[in-house]
């Protein structure tokens, strides 16, 4: 079943834009404060969608929306309706309908071709905004990182001088060395 038949090859170049929008969009929804990540999750689903509508098209190369019906198909002659030789040329005949499939094959194919390399570009291009993005989002994460680091640390102590307090007040109190407290 084909989910994608009915999408012509401009709304399928917009597809994998809203793909990606609508994905940036629900990433910076999920994660409030990280921008950066849902432009990340953006740029990687923009790259899938391209790659995989650029699939789509080779994998359906004898579809006219990518411009194969813009050119006479050909078509082998009917020898076998000849008057007395007409069953000594079914084989002529057949031949020349292979022949003729794959010429109209090569045509179909070289007119898919330059609409999935487009696609295969826009994915490459994508990849190239990647990396300076994952960049981004590695160093916001090691900031985040950081920060997280120095809280525990505060905490730790502040959990140290806590427990430095409490000994003093069990001594004040009387209670034990060793109890749970």
């Amino acid at each position: 079943m084909d989910i994608l038949a009915g999408v012509s090859g401009e709304s399928l170049r917009a597809l994998t834009w809203i793909s990606a929008v609508v994905c940036g969009a629900a990433v910076l929804v999920w994660r409030r404060r990280r921008p950066d990540q849902a432009l990340l999750a953006a740029v990687m689903v923009f790259m899938a969608a391209s790659v995989g509508a650029g699939i789509y098209v080779l994998n359906h190369v004898s579809d006219g929306r990518w411009g194969g019906d813009a050119q006479a198909k050909l078509s082998a002659p009917s020898l076998s309706g000849a008057p007395v030789v007409g069953d000594f040329l079914k084989p002529l005949e057949g031949a020349l309908g292979g022949m003729a499939d794959g010429v109209n094959d090569f045509i179909d194919f070289r007119s898919a071709l330059p609409v999935a390399l487009d696609y295969f570009a826009a994915a490459g291009w994508a990849l190239a905004a990647a990396v300076p993005v994952g960049l981004l989002v590695l160093a916001a994460n090691a900031r985040a990182a950081r920060r997280r680091n120095a809280a525990l640390a505060r905490y730790s102590s502040e959990l140290e001088a806590l427990r430095v307090e409490l000994e003093g007040v069990k001594r004040h109190v009387g209670y034990p060395g060793n109890d749970i407290i």
